[in-house]
């Protein structure tokens, strides 16, 4: 993506390095101020509904079972009250597809949006532990003080507090994570039983709260920064028309200090760095469009905020493009985005179908490989199929199977015709037919399925028998006749 110019040459040395890094090689710590502003709010009021739904949505169960379960382990997933398994594996990679392409389309129009929103590191890193970082140790000049003093009891006693609380969110975060994927009732078993009965969902309840602890008290930013490889797709799916966080550079340059009582002929950007102070991954935002912006909104506020002290207007940075800056226009439909669009809409189409036309339970019947029909009684002749039901549902079904073209028998081997919830079952049946009704070598054949007494499925296949026979039996009948006349 083209970059915004900046005021001089010297200002793109900043490309050549981290924010987050010392000239040393050693690691900076950020210490970003508390943002306040309209944006701010929105974002913690989002962020709110996000955790809602986070730590809310395993409770919720329909017909006793999970709204949403992602078991992983067993293969089992349930979204919104449907079961998938494994037989689902097309839907699931189609889903998959679907989903990239969307990531393509969503930051070919609007940047990262997601990252300063919906992601759960920037929900939680700027939502919950860095609101504790203020509410313990005070505002960025504080912590900064604390961290740089000597150990006292004060350093110690808010540190300790601020370490148990982080451990605390953590464990919960860790344990609803958990129940996402076996399920509340099975967490609840882990929590109030011994822990020699469930070492494997202690160990990962552990495990989990271990990553979250040492990512948000010590990785922090340099999870987006270092780790996410989404950061680095910019550079290929953003382009001069994406809407991103961007500094207007026509407004607000040549920066220049305010001062009183003198006639300003400068930009509207007064050079307050307050725009660098509020961000949490140490950028600044004047620079252009960077790896390390998240798009939180801290440095909108930040400056709405300043322009509203100087009575400038506001939007000094806003989300806008580079074209949008240079024109006062925006582009949204380019030429990939009508592109992306398509292709999304064709999958979305593609996906929907065969989620609606997707059944409950599946039924196949074909004749049993390297068997041939067999004579039986009464002038009978039989097929052995073999029958095999998926039933991808939470509750037994009993299945049954009657001829529909035919008059025939169906004989099923044994007493199972029960398949149990999320399983299969494979049984073999014989059918018998009278040998006056076979008129070809393959005669078809229509089963009707029920489950429950309600039908369900229709299949087609074919019966095998003796025609050949007949055949050479029926000519002798005629010559017989023949020779008589």
């Amino acid at each position: 993506m083209s970059e915004l110019p900046t005021e001089n040459d010297a200002g793109e040395s900043f490309r050549d390095s981290l924010g987050i890094v010392e000239k040393s090689g050693k690691r900076k710590w950020v210490y970003p101020k508390e943002p306040k502003g309209r944006f701010t709010n929105f974002r913690n009021l989002f962020s709110g509904i996000l955790l809602l739904i986070l730590f809310g949505t395993p409770f919720i169960t329909v017909d006793g079972h999970p709204l949403m379960l992602f078991d992983i382990i067993n293969r089992q997933f349930i979204l919104f009250g449907f079961a998938f398994g494994p037989h689902d594996f097309y839907l699931l990679g189609l889903s998959m597809i679907t989903a990239i392409v969307f990531i393509f389309l969503f930051t070919a129009v609007f940047g990262r949006l997601f990252c300063g929103w919906i992601c759960p590191q920037t929900v939680f890193m700027e939502s919950v532990f860095r609101k504790i970082d203020y509410w313990v140790e005070g505002d960025h000049k504080n912590q900064r003080r604390l961290n740089e003093s000597p150990w006292t009891a004060e350093k110690t006693l808010k540190k300790g507090t601020k370490y148990v609380i982080y451990f605390v969110i953590s464990f919960l975060t860790a344990n609803m994570l958990l129940a996402w994927v076996i399920g509340i009732n099975a967490l609840h078993r882990i929590v109030i039983e011994p822990v020699n009965e469930h070492v494997a969902g202690f160990t990962a309840m552990m495990l989990f709260t271990g990553l979250f602890y040492v990512i948000f008290i010590w990785f922090r930013e340099q999870a987006c920064i270092l780790v996410c490889p989404y950061g680095r797709l910019q550079g290929v799916l953003l382009d001069t028309n994406s809407i991103v966080i961007a500094y207007d550079y026509l407004r607000g340059e040549p920066r220049g200090k305010m001062k009183r009582n003198e006639e300003r002929t400068s930009g509207d950007c007064i050079d307050c760095n307050e725009c660098v102070v509020v961000c949490p991954t140490g950028i600044d935002i004047r620079n252009g469009t960077q790896l390390e912006c998240v798009n939180c909104t801290a440095c909108i506020d930040a400056c709405d905020n300043v322009m509203d002290k100087i009575e400038k207007p506001r939007g000094l940075i806003r989300y806008d493009s580079l074209v949008g800056i240079q024109t006062k226009t925006r582009k949204i439909f380019t030429s990939r985005v009508i592109g992306y669009s398509i292709v999304q809409a064709l999958l979305l189409s593609l996906l929907t179908f065969f989620l609606i036309t997707r059944s409950e339970i599946d039924v196949t019947i074909l004749r049993s490989p390297g068997m041939f029909y067999q004579e039986q009684l009464n002038d009978q002749v039989s097929n052995l199929y073999d029958m095999k039901v998926l039933n991808k549902t939470f509750e037994q079904r009993d299945i049954q199977v009657k001829l529909l073209n035919v008059k025939g028998e169906i004989k099923i081997l044994g007493d199972n015709k029960s398949v149990p919830p999320q399983a299969a079952a494979l049984t073999k049946m014989f059918v018998m037919l009278d040998k006056k009704s076979i008129t070809a070598m393959n005669t078809p054949l229509l089963f009707a399925v029920y489950s429950n007494g309600k039908e369900i499925q229709r299949i087609s296949t074919s019966f095998l028998g003796p025609v050949e026979k007949r055949e050479k039996h029926d000519d002798r009948e005629h010559g017989n006749e023949r020779r008589e006349k």
